[in-house]
């Protein structure tokens, strides 16, 4: 009775992971370089200790025709981040202390897209290496999307660490599918890449989108959910031509720094983060160990096949795929533990810094309860009060008041209203 009941289950997962693959028979096109008439876009990098992997990315900024200005937010860094900055030609903001409830990259954006000029603004990591045309390409998108993520080559040292990094990015793939799907996800299935990202300025202070996610760790996708529910046009696109991301010196580090955000825990009702474990420990890890075991069934077999599938897609993913990314499925039990710790106990510290109880993002038809960290909460409540993003204050005024001139969200029943891409235009 049992096997009868774990085989349906296991039929299942494969039923909605073959689902969510098919999709990629749909993707859109890969972003293409793209040439603006005149330079209009403005890059902002949060940077906290990136002494050691900043210039390589403000070098390639920099040199971009199509990019305005630089802005590196010092995010209160204790090497040489802000001095390598300036002394490249970056516009250098120097990082207000941390408020509360606020998880140090979203305080660091908000600041910096403050600081911005430019009608566009991309926000870029310190390990991102952009080529010629991106910033071009995601101007042009934001013709048809309110936000855009892009997704990059990664760069891996060593069969280790590419072996376990490609199977912790099957573990994405086999949840939401693959990159670029033609048809938009529901806005709580919504994905999104923190490491480039572009949107209008006026539209995204409007909306005030970094102050709504301030204590998600997983906040590229909080912001993406939070944003499409909001009714905004959500894009996450395939950049690998145009764009490399060396995230990890190791596979410790992949394992460590990587896995601790990987299950997207503060922005994924409990729901589907147990729908979600499901899929990948009966779809791509048992199997894997009951043929270590020698017990495969025939459901096994056929789940190790489209596994060794994704595996030779994924290789597209890599600046330079080896014999690791072949391997992954090997790893797949591990990085579906990996999943499960980080869902069961969630890691909340980063560079130094403890965060208080994560944050749970809260819009409509997820199924999510607006959790509490800190001071603040992440979501606007339709004719409420909602605390205020600003350091010392008290409360935003409800739904039907003016905003001030400092945040001034555009609401519809509670929800900030997409921007209007033909007006931005």
């Amino acid at each position: 009775m049992k096997m009868r009941l774990l085989t349906a289950l296991q039929a299942a997962a494969a039923l909605a992971v073959a689902v969510r693959l098919a999709r990629g028979r749909r993707r859109r096109p890969a972003l293409a370089p793209v040439r603006t008439a005149s330079p209009r876009v403005s890059v902002v990098i949060p940077a906290r200790d990136e002494e050691a992997r900043l210039g390589p990315c403000l070098s390639a900024v920099l040199a971009d025709p199509d990019v305005a200005e630089v802005i590196v937010v010092d995010d209160e860094s204790r090497d040489g981040t802000a001095r390598l900055a300036a002394g490249l030609g970056a516009k250098v903001v120097t990082g207000a202390p941390l408020p509360d409830g606020w998880v140090g990259k979203q305080w660091a954006l908000r600041q910096g897209v403050e600081a911005a000029e430019g009608d566009v603004v991309v926000t870029l990591d310190a390990d991102a290496r952009p080529a010629p045309g991106l910033f071009g390409a995601l101007a042009a998108a934001l013709g048809e999307y309110d936000l855009v993520s892009a997704g990059p080559r990664f760069v891996c040292d060593g069969s280790v660490e590419q072996a376990l990094h490609a199977s912790f990015l099957a573990t994405l793939v086999y949840r939401f599918g693959p990159i670029g799907p033609a048809t938009p996800p529901a806005p709580h299935r919504a994905m999104a890449n923190g490491q480039c990202t572009a949107f209008r300025r006026t539209a995204m202070l409007d909306a005030r989108g970094f102050a709504r996610v301030r204590g998600n760790m997983a906040d590229d996708v909080a912001l993406a959910r939070v944003l499409a529910a909001d009714g905004w046009a959500v894009g996450f696109l395939d950049a690998g031509g145009l764009l490399e991301v060396d995230m990890h010196d190791s596979a410790a580090g992949v394992w460590r720094e990587w896995g601790r955000s990987l299950s997207l825990r503060d922005a994924t009702a409990p729901g589907w983060q147990a729908a979600d474990l499901a899929v990948v420990w009966l779809a791509a890890a048992l199997p894997v160990l009951r043929l270590v075991a020698g017990r495969p069934t025939r459901l096994d077999l056929g789940l190790l096949a489209v596994r060794l599938l994704l595996a030779g897609a994924l290789r597209g993913s890599y600046t330079r795929p080896g014999p690791g990314v072949l391997l992954s499925p090997l790893l797949d039990p591990l990085a579906a533990l990996r999943l499960t710790q980080a869902t069961l106990r969630p890691v909340r510290n980063w560079r130094g810094r403890v965060y208080p109880a994560a944050t749970m993002v809260s819009h409509p038809g997820s199924g999510m309860t607006g959790a509490r960290s800190g001071r603040g909460t992440t979501g606007i409540r339709s004719g409420g009060a909602a605390t205020d993003d600003r350091p010392g204050s008290g409360t935003l005024p409800g739904p039907d008041a003016r905003p001030g001139p400092e945040t001034a969200p555009v609401t519809t029943g509670g929800w900030s209203a997409p921007p209007d891409r033909s007006a931005a235009r």
